[in-house]
């Protein structure tokens, strides 16, 4: 029995699952090891086990076996006993032939899998429908359908000491600067992590600073990866899931939607304008509601002031503690709608916010004018879900803060907003591209949708006239 053998019995032992056929021809023994439920059991039989049971060669060899028997698309060597276990656990085949030290593989993946579908958190009015699946080979089909490109690379790297999961960075050679690919590649090397389950994972390590804004982008859609990397970006995909990373990535773009390059453009820009607008009410109208209600009177119409005292009778709690019970119950319905089976989830929402906004107001827990802000604050920030945790928290922290100090502790902490975002960066580059930045990361579509005809043009073509003008 060879080294490849006596180690691989001596790792992979109480795993039942691991299969060692053994085949006498001429007079030597080959081993063929496998795990029955990641690989093809046919295609091993028709391909494997029997080219080389029937063969009329009278010389059995591991070079003869990979070259003049074995009829599989994918075949090679093995170089040391850890790439034979990381070939076997990963569906393929390990071939070996007793008292022989060379060894070599057949790929014969059989695994099962979920199917291309409808990505459920991404829904378009128009445009492709296809979303991203949990095997990688499967995702990087799915670009490659879109780039056909000979630049396109795909970079593999095996990260997690204890799973060693499968990561891919993808970008356009030519395109994609040489600075942010070495960053890309360095970073992901560098990864000192057990086990990878998720992008998430991945993801974290690409967070420069604790923020609640994600500073880098997860998709999908294999159009919107694909428009990714032909702007220059790099795309990461993990295996085991169906959402792939994009960088570097800006705040603007949690305003962009997929289907914004799929139907007209003056309606797309129109809609991101609405996104901007619904991203400002559901982040400020709760603090901006409290600081003017608790402190400042004079601001407010006076017959407003008289409905909103009429609203108000009988209500037991300050304005501070009305507005954040009627966020918490917000938060739990929500919450309730995301963790039930997707019918039910619907239908609870949207019955149990209506029956707990009018018994709350009926049972004098909150005014009617407390319950259409936070109604309204929480259907505005359904229009940027990307943003969701940003809204939800820092609305919580102005809302408190201008219960302390009214306006001005209001404008506290809507600074304290916009220069947290100003402090970020997606992988070195500026997170509040373009304001102020606007050669750092060139790119063809900002704060409204331009014409697909100039947004399609290479993003370096500029850089490449102002060489030859100069």
């Amino acid at each position: 029995m060879n080294g490849y053998i006596r180690s691989i019995k001596e790792k992979l032992n109480k795993n039942f699952d691991v299969n060692y056929r053994i085949l006498e021809v001429h007079n030597k023994s080959i081993y063929i090891i496998f795990i029955d439920n990641m690989c093809d059991s046919k295609f091993i039989s028709d391909y494997i086990v029997s080219p080389i049971a029937k063969n009329n060669l009278d010389d059995i060899t591991v070079d003869n076996i990979k070259s003049k028997i074995l009829e599989g698309n994918s075949v090679g060597d093995i170089n040391d006993i850890n790439e034979a276990l990381m070939h076997i656990l990963s569906g393929d085949v390990l071939i070996t032939i007793d008292g022989y030290s060379e060894a070599i593989y057949c790929e014969a993946k059989g695994f099962s899998k979920r199917g291309i579908s409808y990505p459920m958190t991404e829904e378009v009015i128009k445009g492709p429908r296809e979303g991203f699946d949990e095997s990688f080979n499967d995702n990087i089909s799915l670009i490659r359908k879109r780039i056909k490109n000979p630049d396109l690379k795909f970079e593999n790297f095996y990260i997690g000491k204890e799973s060693n999961t499968v990561v891919v960075m993808s970008y356009i050679e030519h395109i994609a600067k040489k600075e942010l690919v070495d960053k890309i590649r360095k970073k992901l090397k560098g990864i000192d992590i057990d086990f990878v389950l998720e992008s998430n994972y991945i993801e974290e390590q690409f967070q420069e600073k604790r923020s609640l804004f994600d500073t880098v982008e997860t998709t999908e859609k294999p159009d919107v990866v694909a428009s990714k990397i032909l702007e220059g970006r790099i795309a990461i995909i993990v295996d085991g899931t169906p959402f792939v990373i994009t960088v570097p990535h800006f705040f603007i773009e949690n305003f962009n939607m997929a289907d914004d390059y799929y139907v007209n453009k003056y309606y797309s820009s129109i809609a991101r304008m609405l996104r901007y607008v619904a991203f400002m009410i559901s982040v400020f109208l709760p603090g901006l509601y409290i600081a003017i209600t608790t402190y400042h009177f004079s601001l407010i119409p006076s017959v407003f002031v008289f409905r909103l005292a009429v609203s108000r009778a009988g209500v037991p709690f300050p304005q501070i503690v009305e507005l954040y019970l009627m966020m918490l119950f917000f938060q739990i319905l929500r919450e309730a709608g995301l963790r039930l089976p997707n019918p039910v989830g619907q239908a609870m929402s949207i019955v149990g916010a209506l029956i707990l906004g009018d018994a709350a107001v009926g049972a004098g827990l909150t005014s009617q004018t407390g319950v259409i802000i936070v109604a309204l604050s929480s259907i505005c920030s359904f229009l940027v879900p990307k943003l969701y945790s940003v809204v939800t928290v820092w609305g919580i922290f102005i809302v408190l803060i201008s219960s302390l100090l009214g306006l001005p502790g209001f404008y506290v902490g809507m600074l304290s907003l916009f220069s947290h975002a100003a402090s970020l960066n997606s992988v070195g580059y500026p997170y509040l591209y373009p304001l102020g930045t606007i050669k750092e990361f060139k790119s063809r579509d900002t704060l409204l949708r331009e014409d697909l005809k100039r947004i399609s043009k290479s993003i370096y073509e500029d850089d490449k006239n102002e060489e030859k003008n100069y």
